[in-house]
């Protein structure tokens, strides 16, 4: 079913509520990485390049408990930031009912949270939020996976509701890995917890050509695979899933690979000595941390025919020098390919945004938790919203 665009929507005269993921790292009232505040301000320009009349932006601030203001998850810092990048003011509106905004202005709402009934999607609050303006525009895909009040319930409410650019940018790209990849298709799902990314695996397996599993991932398949992963972090109780997503990989004919050799160390600390093992050598009392260099050249050998690739996690402890060798490489691989790269997940952007290498991916999604779900082949509700009023 189609979606409805705000590109494509009337918005002349008319006042445009856009609920954005302005949910940013803070430290003592200052904003330490502003990237979601830029990936949202193509849709405030965009409606204003069509002629609103007014703009309201919505967004949630961490994890106040809901219904209660706190000073330390209000969006006056935001409100400031955006006022700073677009060159006018953003009025910060403390409540729904101080949001409507004057000719031509931009305002801010506080903190979907502090309202109640946001979490628990009321209807009432869905109402109040939808009623806010004239076109109610989902552009927030890092919230697009919660059913709130402000994601799911007003767009369904609103007399007009549609995606802003960065909801349909990640749906679009999504959409080249999920509804028709070029092939081969790759993926590389890395992260500690294999408990995290189970469901994940198991959809991606059977729509894959190639499946490549890193970190502590890695580790719960290689217990799986009988090998001695020493003190390394796993989940032994998924070691027999483990075991049948590789027999599924095996009976369907699809690539799923393990390090043929790691990076051991005794502790997870910077500057710890590290060494080089065969996988079969890890000693008891070390931890597997990175995958070693013939497994990097192993893994680029067989990423490279790709011509799609989706990549969701860290391949070893990228964070702590010396375990970030793997993750660079891999890193640097994918940028030099011909492939299509979608690159989810906090960890992953954040190391191919350390490396200096995000503008030579396909895309940057700024969406962990709702990357991850509709890989999995979940529906999105925002998205089933979005599709019903379309």
């Amino acid at each position: 079913m189609a979606i409805k665009l705000l590109r494509d929507t009337a918005c002349e005269g008319k006042i445009v509520v856009i609920r954005q993921d302005l949910n940013v790292p803070m430290k003592d009232g200052v904003i330490t990485n502003d990237k979601r505040i830029r990936a949202a301000l193509p849709g405030v320009r965009m409606a204003l390049e069509k002629g609103a009349a007014g703009v309201v932006l919505l967004s949630h601030l961490g994890r106040p408990v809901e219904g209660e203001f706190d000073a330390k998850f209000s969006l006056a810092p935001v409100a400031a930031h955006l006022s700073g990048l677009l060159g006018r003011e953003v009025r910060l509106a403390a409540s729904p009912e101080e949001a409507k905004p004057a000719s031509g202005e931009i305002v801010l709402l506080e903190n979907v949270r502090f309202f109640k009934g946001e979490k628990k999607n009321d209807p009432e609050l869905a109402a109040r939020l939808a009623a806010l303006g004239d076109v109610y525009v989902m552009d927030a895909f890092g919230a697009a996976h919660r059913a709130h009040a402000s994601t799911e319930g007003a767009v369904r409410l609103a007399a007009v509701a549609c995606a802003g650019p960065l909801m349909a940018a990640e749906l679009e790209a999504f959409g080249k890995v999920l509804d028709a990849p070029a092939r081969p298709l790759a993926a590389v799902i890395g992260g500690s917890k294999v408990s995290s990314k189970m469901g994940l695996l198991e959809n991606l397996v059977d729509r894959v050509d190639i499946l490549i599993v890193g970190g502590g991932i890695a580790n719960t398949f290689l217990a799986a695979s009988g090998v001695n992963v020493g003190a390394s972090l796993y989940e032994p109780e998924l070691v027999e899933e483990a075991a049948k997503i590789m027999a599924k990989a095996a009976a369907q004919g699809k690539k799923l690979p393990l390090p043929a050799d790691v990076v051991t160390a005794a502790a997870l600390e910077s500057g710890s000595p590290a060494t080089t093992r065969a996988v079969n050598e890890v000693p008891a009392g070390e931890m597997i941390l990175d995958i070693g260099p013939r497994t990097v050249e192993l893994y680029k050998d067989m990423l490279g025919p790709a011509a799609t690739v989706v990549w969701n996690g860290p391949v070893g402890a990228f964070e702590v020098d010396p375990f970030g060798a793997g993750t660079r490489a891999l890193a640097e691989a994918l940028a030099s390919s011909q492939a299509f790269v979608v690159v989810g997940g906090g960890d992953s952007v954040a190391a191919v945004e350390s490396y200096g290498l995000a503008d030579r991916m396909g895309y940057i999604s700024t969406g962990g938790g709702a990357s991850l779900e509709l890989l999995e082949g979940k529906k999105l509700p925002s998205v089933a919203a979005l599709e019903a009023r379309g």
